[in-house]
């Protein structure tokens, strides 16, 4: 099944990539572009330089190859291939039955080996006697860090939070520093979370508090670990950044992409794909990371449904699941999940947060609802149709085109919305019109 732009368009990395290749979605400067039955799809793209670029994509992982310099995945060239394959009346014969170049089956070829090299290496036993040690000295470095960071927020609360914002922002980052070193990643990031606090705008020494006291909790939580009860032992490790593994038979189903998107810092990208269970019901969250500067490589494509399979993470990682082996190519879904009311919404995000008092989200489809103002005018919700509940939109969705694309999708009438379910709103990350088989992102 061949692709629609819009779902090529949302395995962008950004607005920029976006930009570019659509500009490349027409055969204008491609050559030799073709398909084959086995979901490859390549081309010569004419650019600057002397020779054109080589591309070629494997539509069932995707996985993108460009001879361009770009540290984008996909790159605007692989974007403007997949265009130019999705239109039936393009270059791209609609058959599929070419045979490949020799550089598009050589890379396809490496990529196969590399797969079948994947599932059959084997991973050392977490049991043995140095990784037991490596894991016994790791947690005295986390212990050691949390306990030097409950003294600093003391410090903090003691001597008032109006100097938060005096001090900058680089004691938030030596602070963070320090929990790197103590190999606590969960407790560098929210630090650094903290550090953004101050400043950011009205309210926003209400907001530090209660963030504060958050990551206070978590630390505390820490010094009494052994005495918490399993499941919540496993919450405070998965806070703290202590490293776990997805364990579990995997569950094979075929998953709707429902939404991606990425997330930056100085050191790090960070893309989250929400997934659907067709057949199980269930909701996965997919991450894969990338360095400072780098999109991860892990493109999913949103609005389509790929046959997988998942292995959860134990309790405390939320929705997390490892994604495994897929089958086949991406394809149209057959179904989509079912909305609830804005009560149960709100009921599940409590769930959420009884076992795991850190959660800032959690997801949850909303529907039917239509997109409306706020009554004082400075924000927007998700009503119900007869106006008896309402959920108010985040102030990262407010500020963020994909509410001009949900309204546009709307047009004053319900829709069903996915997205995440926090105290600070709900963030929508996809929606639908009931009738239409299509799934928008928003993200």
């Amino acid at each position: 099944m061949r692709w629609a732009a819009e779902q090529v368009l949302a395995l962008a990395p950004d607005a920029a990539s976006r930009k570019a290749g659509s500009k490349l979605g027409t055969s204008g400067p491609w050559s030799e572009a073709g398909c084959s039955n086995e979901g490859a799809v390549w081309g010569l793209c004419r650019g600057s330089g002397s020779k054109p670029y080589r591309t070629v994509v494997d539509t069932t992982g995707p996985a993108y190859q460009c001879s361009c310099p770009s540290r984008k995945f996909p790159c605007k060239h692989a974007l403007g291939l997949l265009l130019l394959w999705s239109d039936p009346q393009g270059p791209v014969a609609p058959g599929g039955g070419e045979r490949a170049p020799d550089w598009a089956r050589t890379w396809l070829a490496g990529r196969a080996e590399r797969t079948v090299k994947k599932k059959a290496a084997t991973v050392t036993p977490a049991g043995s006697e140095a990784a037991r040690r490596r894991a016994e000295q790791r947690g005295e470095r986390v212990s050691a860090g949390a306990t030097e960071l409950e003294q600093r927020l003391e410090d903090l609360l003691r001597g008032g939070l109006a100097a938060a914002e005096q001090s900058g922002y680089s004691l938030w980052e030596e602070t963070a520093a320090r929990m790197v070193d103590a190999q606590a990643p969960g407790l560098a990031a929210r630090v650094r979370e903290l550090g953004a606090i101050p400043g950011s705008g009205p309210g926003w020494p209400v907001r530090l508090l209660e963030e504060t006291s958050l990551l206070y909790l978590l630390v505390r939580a820490r010094g009494r670990q052994a005495e918490l009860p399993a499941e919540l032992s496993s919450v405070v490790g998965a806070r703290l950044g202590l490293p776990v593994r997805a364990e579990g038979p995997p569950l094979r189903d075929t998953w709707l992409v429902l939404a991606q998107y990425d997330t930056a810092d100085a050191r790090l990208t960070t893309r989250r794909a929400w997934l659907h269970g067709t057949g199980s019901g269930r909701t996965a969250l997919v991450l894969s990371y990338g360095a400072a500067g780098r999109a991860p490589e892990l493109t999913l494509p949103a609005g389509l449904a790929v046959e997988a399979e998942l292995t959860w993470f134990p309790t405390g990682a939320g929705w997390r699941a490892e994604l495994g082996e897929r089958f086949g190519a991406p394809a149209a879904p057959l179904s989509r999940p079912t909305g609830v009311d804005v009560t149960e919404a709100l009921g599940r995000y409590g769930r959420a947060v009884r076992e795991d008092p850190w959660a800032p989200r959690c997801p949850v489809t909303l529907g039917p609802v239509i997109p409306a103002p706020l009554p004082d005018g400075r924000g927007w919700q998700l009503a119900a149709p007869d106006g008896s509940a309402a959920l108010p939109l985040s102030a990262t969705a407010v500020a963020n085109q994909g509410l001009w694309r949900l309204l546009a999708l709307s047009g004053g009438a319900p829709l069903t919305v996915f997205g995440e379910c926090g105290h600070r709103g709900f963030t929508p990350l996809a929606a639908w019109v009931e009738g239409d088989e299509a799934v928008v992102s928003l993200s």
